[in-house]
């Protein structure tokens, strides 16, 4: 597994950084495409809330990209987020026979 040493972009502020500010959109207009409210957009762009697989669907056909995008950014993040969050998940061994074994 390949560590990160930086905190991945959180897909919110990609959002707002590359697409709503040099378009000028407002979250509001925006959510209005995507038919979304402009609470659900505004806690994405916010890094408030987290994208969706229907959220990616609605970004992608809105921005001309993959879902595959915003949901790998959103999953990046996550799992940053997660790691770096509580270090309870070091304490668990790979599971191998020997191990199983000795676990009955």
């Amino acid at each position: 597994m390949r560590k990160r040493t930086r905190q991945p972009v959180h897909p919110g502020r990609i959002i707002k950084e590359d697409h709503l500010e040099p378009l000028s959109i407002t979250t509001k207009d925006m959510a209005s495409i995507l038919g979304v409210s402009r609470k659900t957009l505004s806690k994405i762009v916010n890094e408030r809330g987290s994208v969706t697989p229907d959220m990616a669907l609605r970004l992608s056909r809105a921005f001309d990209t993959t879902p595959d995008l915003w949901l790998n950014l959103q999953k990046n993040y996550d799992l940053w987020q997660a790691e770096h969050a509580s270090k309870a998940w070091k304490s668990v061994r790979p599971v191998s026979p020997q191990t199983l074994h000795t676990q009955i």
